[in-house]
């Protein structure tokens, strides 16, 4: 180190701990006849004020100096750079020292004086060949280490930091939600006056689940309503199970197209139907048969017409294995959790495909589901809030979903989501910290790109630094940092399930969740990066139906 540094080699060595003084074990002799045969001179000390020690101070260090000066210790002072828990003790004892030997007459003289031999002599010059750049290379590798160590340290304290604000905010946002959501009063809906609603349903080789969503959708208690079952080209038997089922039922609409993608699909339903309002759910869908009316009676009570959409409540309802209770997991802490808190603010980034409510003038006035992204739903809500409407949040409008069961299936769904998702921000990245645009520029749009991009983006060197950090010694304040980070994390789950009255033996999941569920996410991140960057384009694709999705 010395070497790459000065370029300048020595033959002087000191024995740490004072070990030459009076060495006693192995461990200590053992160095000293290592350096004895190569040569080296052997530098001691005489006066060690033990500046180093914890809770020292200036003044204890500045009297044993003194003190070990005026019994003739010896002529050679030691001071450590450190000082107790900082280097201040030792600086601020150090020109006092000084300043009072050279009173008494005490001359302060280099090793060389000392020794009677020349600086070139102590600290020969090293040929500046292959072994020297080898280490001035090994040297820069070592900086850049420090300093990426540094830069790292200092990142992930400003995550923890932004991660405690906003969770903070969130519950902020969330107390104040729940409790509007208690003194909102709505009037029973009229069966005689509600405005008719349009059901819009896209499918694409449904044919698992469509006859049963159909079925489930008649069920609901909402007094006036229809249904468009829009067919996108499926090449199953999705079209010949709903002739035989609905050909006859006039409260069904099927309409045919050529496959054009889920947007195309929606658009054209939006475009058939001649309702004030329309309801979009996902073909695998299975809605309780209050969560039309609940959805409804924002937009009745709405009589000044700035309401454009109301998200439903979705729940994972094939919760069959351990990826799918993950996934239930995330769907009620994650998903529906910072919707219903953002909804405080008016800044819901997604009235999720699932389940939504839209009034159709304001489908028309933003140019309906758009096609340019692949997440049509985040893309649609975006055009809304950016218009300037009101999106509520309904959160006892429940739709049970199916989710991918098998990893493979997941990770296929969710990297065109977090693609779509990516497109999406983009597109709309004129908004970010736009003040214009209250809520929703100033804190959903900067919150979309820290914690579903930058933090992720770092944090698996976060837990690789944890996994070295059990094996280094530091194994007790690794797992400090991730009992109080598992313990706020399971804060905000708790409160999720609370709010939302759902079992809370389920949480015991979270454990196995949050070391390999987060993995699986930073693959489908950095999938989703590499798509980008080759510039890959995806359709919206389907996932293989099981039917398992349970109505309660």
């Amino acid at each position: 180190l010395i070497e790459s540094v000065t370029g300048q080699s020595t033959i002087l060595f000191r024995a740490p701990y004072n070990a030459d003084a009076d060495p006693t074990g192995h461990e200590e002799i053992w160095p000293m006849i290592i350096a004895s045969r190569r040569n080296y001179l052997f530098v001691g000390e005489s006066i060690d004020p033990n500046d180093w020690q914890q809770g020292v101070t200036a003044d204890q260090i500045y009297k044993r100096v003194i003190d070990g000066v005026h019994n003739e210790d010896g002529h050679i002072i030691l001071l450590h750079d450190a000082g107790g828990a900082t280097r201040e003790p030792t600086i601020t004892a150090l020109p006092r020292i000084i300043e009072t030997l050279q009173r008494e007459g005490y001359q302060f003289i280099s090793l060389e004086q000392y020794l009677g031999m020349s600086r070139q002599t102590l600290m020969p010059p090293i040929e500046k060949g292959k072994v020297y750049y080898a280490m001035q290379a090994n040297l820069s590798l070592a900086e850049f280490i420090y300093h990426i160590s540094d830069f790292l340290t200092a990142l992930f304290l400003v995550f923890l930091v932004l991660g405690f604000v906003r969770l903070l905010f969130m519950y902020i946002l969330m107390i104040r939600e729940k409790r509007a959501e208690n003194h909102r009063n709505y009037a029973p809906i009229n069966a005689k006056t509600a405005p008719e609603v349009s059901i819009i349903v896209p499918a694409y080789n449904e044919e698992v689940n469509i006859v049963r969503t159909i079925n489930n959708l008649k069920q609901q208690d909402y007094p006036n309503f229809h249904i468009y079952l829009v067919d996108d080209g499926s090449k199953d038997n999705t079209l010949k199970r709903v002739h035989e089922k609905f050909d006859n039922d006039t409260a069904v609409t099927i309409i045919e197209k050529e496959n054009g993608g889920k947007a195309s699909a929606l658009n054209l339903g939006i475009a058939t139907c001649s309702t004030e309002y329309v309801v979009c759910i996902d073909a695998d869908t299975q809605l309780l048969s209050d969560a039309v009316s609940k959805l409804m009676r924002h937009f009745i009570a709405d009589k000044t017409g700035r309401i454009g959409a109301v998200a439903g409540n979705v729940k994972v309802g094939n919760s069959r294995n351990i990826l799918t209770y993950w996934q239930a997991i995330e769907y009620t802490t994650s998903q529906n959790f910072d919707r219903m808190a953002y909804s405080n603010i008016n800044a819901i980034t997604v009235v999720p495909g699932a389940i939504g409510a839209f009034r159709k003038k304001v489908l028309e006035e933003v140019g309906g589901f758009t096609t340019d992204t692949l997440a049509e739903d985040c893309d649609l809500t975006m055009c809304i809030n950016e218009r300037g409407y009101i999106i509520e949040n309904e959160n006892y409008a429940v739709a049970m979903t199916e989710v991918p069961e098998t990893l493979r299936q997941f990770v296929k769904q969710r990297i065109r989501w977090c693609f779509g998702v990516m497109q999406t921000f983009w597109k709309h990245r004129s908004s970010l910290f736009a003040t214009s645009k209250k809520g929703f520029g100033m804190w959903a749009m900067p919150n979309m790109l820290i914690f579903q991009y930058i933090i992720p983006t770092f944090s698996p060197l976060a837990d690789i630094l944890m996994i070295i950090g059990l094996f280094t010694g530091n194994a007790a304040q690794v797992f400090a940092y991730y009992l109080v980070f598992l313990l706020v994390d399971a804060s905000v789950s708790i409160m999720a399930y609370i709010f939302e009255h759902e079992r809370l033996w389920v949480l015991l999941w979270i454990i196995p969740q949050r070391f390999f569920y987060r993995w699986i996410m930073y693959y489908v991140l950095f999938k989703s990066y590499l798509k980008a960057i080759k510039g890959e384009l995806q359709t919206w694709g389907v996932l293989k139906r099981t039917g398992h999705v349970k109505n309660k």
